[in-house]
């Protein structure tokens, strides 16, 4: 077989990520504020760009109150005109007549013009007070409240943090240079819930300090506000604090040292080991509950950002729902086609010409790319609703399962292009704000062959039945799967033992013990009301 070299012609479809391409699917996965930053980088980018506003062509705003118009005429016959309605000819013709000098002025009238325009008392004051020299800061230019600029956040108290907090008691509590350096390094290693790494050895070694002396720096640093702060462990952290209200016996100390048997919520382990009975060991589990473990989480370290939706869901006029965008997370921009028009005519370079063309091209990209998103994001908001109709009419009980594929073959989309736009978006409704991919959720057989339900669902069914349970009938796991049985709900004991640890639910044993304890100290809160407040014989 020969082998030889030929030309053909082959036509074939292929798809090919373009940089514009690429841009419009990174939009549809951003966020309202991740959009926000990158439509003001393009348009401080992109010279053709310009931001839409509602502003009156011409930029020229209204004249105030007060003005003086340069137009023909200069007053206003209309009644209930403008300022110049004061202003008739004949005055307008007395302000420009020269009265000539104060004397001739003080003949004309027959008097002095201190007699005519004297000064009110109150003017009087404010004409000396304007006189006299400044005595404070302000009056010096400092913040005066008459400037143009005042600006009232500039004396908004700044928030303080946790190391701010400490930092300033520390400079308070030393005054050696070494044990200073030693307690900022240490306050710079204090997380934001207080406490610092269960290891120091590296701190003394990294600072070239005697461990002995970082000790007793830190002893110092575990007694600054808020109590409980610089702890290494919760129990320290605990000790600290009890040790602050004056509550660290040895039968508290015993109880802090063991914490493991607390959160296994064993009652009787703990009263053998801290050696006290029933009711002693009820109080000191409550003054426990009383303290606070994460004592630094009072500074705020970061602010938190409000969640904007981006669309709203309302109850229409004629039963259905109301699907629309928040026009307060889209960016609006326009291109500035009459710049360009004007740039074409005097650009004579090659290489000026194509950036404007290039800018002209990706301008109006941007443009239809944002369309296109707002588009995309209404159309699959109004299928989730369509699908999810249950859920907001009659609540989380009523979530059908859903998945990607069914509503990208109902909108005729693809299911990734479904994915990005349910990414960080979110949706407020009358049953609170959710995010898109809120309403995505599993589907679980029906125990009677009939239809599927919700994975949401059925945690919120599990839920309800925990929550109803009575304390001398906790329910298990394998009643909790037979009880859904029995409400057509086909599910595995681990499928529930799942949702259950996902929504932070304790077992049947720890929710026994949990019930158990807060009845006995009800019980035991009454008995002792009832002692000090005898009944009448």
């Amino acid at each position: 077989m020969a082998l030889t070299q030929r030309l053909e012609f082959r036509q074939s479809q292929s798809l090919v990520m373009t940089p514009q391409l690429m841009q419009a699917i990174k939009l549809l996965q951003l966020s309202n504020l991740d959009l926000t930053t990158f439509v003001e980088e393009e348009l401080e980018r992109n010279p053709l760009l310009e931001r839409a506003n509602d502003e009156a062509p011409g930029g020229e705003a209204p004249a105030e109150a007060g003005q003086f118009s340069d137009s023909d005429g200069g007053h206003n016959d209309e009644p209930g005109g403008g300022p110049g309605e004061a202003f008739e000819p004949g005055q307008e013709e007395w302000m420009s007549k020269d009265l000539g000098t104060r004397a001739e002025i003080e003949q004309t009238l027959d008097t002095g013009l201190d007699n005519v325009f004297s000064e009110e008392p109150a003017e009087a004051a404010a004409r000396n007070a304007q006189d006299a020299a400044p005595t404070t800061y302000t009056e010096w230019g400092g913040g005066a409240s008459s400037d143009e600029d005042y600006n009232l956040e500039a004396f908004v108290a700044a928030e303080v943090t946790l190391g701010d907090h400490l930092a300033e008691q520390l400079s308070v509590a030393f005054t050696a240079p070494a044990q200073r350096m030693i307690g900022q390094y240490l306050i710079d290693l204090v997380d934001e819930a207080g406490y610092l790494p269960p290891d120091l050895g590296q701190a003394a070694e990294r600072l070239g300090a005697p461990q002995q002396d970082v000790e007793d720096v830190l002893a110092v640093l575990q007694k600054f506000d808020p109590p409980g702060v610089c702890a290494r462990n919760l129990s320290e952290c605990l000790a600290i604090q009890l040790r602050e209200l004056d509550r660290y016996d040895p039968a508290m100390q015993a109880l802090v040292e063991h914490l493991d048997l607390l959160a296994k919520r064993d009652i009787a382990g703990l009263r053998r080991v801290c050696g006290v009975d029933d009711e002693d060991i009820a109080d000191m589990i409550g003054e426990i509950r009383r303290l606070n473990p994460k004592p630094g989480m009072k500074f705020g370290s970061a602010r938190l950002q409000t969640m904007v939706p981006d669309v709203y869901v309302r109850p229409g006029p004629d039963g259905g729902w109301h699907v629309e965008l928040n026009s307060d997370t889209l960016p609006r921009v326009l291109v500035n086609q009459t710049y360009y028009s004007e740039l074409s005519k005097k650009i004579g370079k090659d290489g000026d010409k194509s950036y404007f063309t290039d800018a002209l091209q990706n301008a109006t990209w941007l443009v239809r790319a944002l369309d296109q998103r707002a588009r995309t994001i209404l159309k699959v908001a109004t299928e989730i609703v369509r699908q999810q109709d249950g859920f907001f009419t009659h609540g989380v009980a009523h979530l059908r399962p859903l998945n990607l594929k069914a509503v990208a073959d109902a909108i005729q989309m693809h299911e990734s292009t479904v994915s990005r736009v349910t990414a960080n978006k979110y949706m407020a409704t009358n049953r609170g704000t959710f995010e898109l991919k809120y309403f995505f959720t599993a589907s679980i057989a029906s125990a009677d062959g009939g239809e599927a339900h919700s994975a949401e669902a059925v945690r919120h069914h599990i839920k309800q039945l925990i929550d109803s349970e009575e304390p001398a009938a906790i329910l298990s796991d394998d009643t909790i799967v037979e009880r859904l049985r029995a409400s057509g709900i086909d599910i595995a004991r681990r499928t529930v033992a799942k949702y259950r640890e996902a929504m932070r639910i304790p077992s049947s044993v720890q929710r026994r013990r949990d019930k158990q304890s807060a009845l006995g100290n009800v019980l035991s809160t009454a008995m002792s009301d009832r002692s000090r407040n005898p009944e009448p014989a």
